[in-house]
């Protein structure tokens, strides 16, 4: 019998180097080793706010993946349906950092990773159900014809179970044969979820759409209970058919590094939904988290604990 989880999230992880100095990569010779994963991202966040969280995947049976499970099992995720496969390689990024508040460069190793090779037969169906919320992205999707069949039928399955689906759209256009590929298969999934959280740049491309009221209506046509467009600095506009409204964004006093910010926002409104938040607070407490994110030079290292949010007010 699984043990009830609140949340299972499926993708690829990987281990990410980041430089210890600005520069070009191949000059820097120091580096430090973090996760990486837009999915395992979420999963540490929600984890950390005392959510009983599961995550799937498929890693090499190499010391990238012990590190990665060591690490998420760390955090107090459920890693019990993980496959190590012997032969098969984890994938490795490599982080430049920067100092002006910039995107950083970010190099990928992870063609042909095992990730890429998980199948949905991997997925165990038991423990999937035993979750009252999954949460899927646009990432992992985009990593293989396999990843995209695991993400479509683990929604559906969710979908159909009565349980609820939040969809971060996340786009990775190098990982997708075109553009019109990522948007028809990306739109297809979004169609299978409950919560819609697309970026406004995001949005635009998938939708054709321009402002942020005509792309959650998009989205709301097609399914969607909920959707929350991510503006940036300019916060976050959401809509689920009865109520729409504006969040503004949080203060944030120095940019490290943008990446990860939309999985913070994402740890923020999941967990506020599935606490039964009021849902301009829940978009309020993404705003916060993902603020936070930017703020550090990791991708983990700005997603507070329970005891931080609360000092916080949220």
């Amino acid at each position: 019998m699984n043990e009830p989880l609140d949340v299972v999230t499926l993708g690829e992880a990987m281990v990410m180097l980041v430089a210890g100095q600005p520069g070009p990569l191949e000059q820097v010779e120091i580096f430090h080793k973090r996760t990486a994963g837009a999915e395992t991202n979420v999963a540490i966040g929600l984890a950390r706010l005392g959510l009983r969280v599961g995550w799937g995947s498929r890693l090499g049976q190499d010391s990238l993946g012990r590190y990665l499970l060591d690490s998420l099992r760390g955090e107090g995720v459920d890693c019990s349906r993980v496959i190590l496969a012997p032969g098969e390689r984890t994938g490795l990024l490599f982080k430049s950092r920067v100092t002006d508040g910039g995107d950083p460069l970010v190099e990928y190793h992870r063609a042909g990773s095992a990730a890429s090779r998980m199948r949905p037969d991997d997925v165990d169906r038991d423990w999937l159900l035993s979750a009252r919320h999954l949460h899927a992205t646009g990432v992992f999707a985009a990593v293989s014809a396999d990843s995209f069949e695991v993400s479509r039928r683990t929604m559906r399955l969710m979908r159909e179970a009565g349980r609820t689906v939040s969809f971060d759209t996340n786009l990775r256009p190098t990982l997708w044969p075109s553009t019109q590929a990522m948007r028809e298969g990306v739109n297809e999934l979004a169609a299978l979820a409950d919560w819609v959280l697309p970026g406004i740049e995001e949005g635009r491309l998938l939708t054709g759409e321009r402002e942020p009221a005509a792309i959650a209506r998009f989205y709301l046509d097609r399914g969607a209970r909920l959707v929350v467009v991510k503006l940036g600095p300019d916060g976050a506009y959401y809509d689920d058919g009865a109520r729409s409204g504006h969040v503004p964004a949080s203060p944030v006093e120095r940019v490290v590094d943008t990446v990860g910010a939309g999985d913070g926002f994402a740890v923020g409104v999941v967990s506020g939904l599935l606490e039964g938040l009021p849902l301009e607070r829940a978009v309020a407490r993404g705003a916060w988290i993902g603020a936070r994110a930017v703020q550090v030079p990791g991708d983990t290292e700005g997603l507070p604990t329970r005891t931080v949010l609360r000092l916080a007010g949220l």
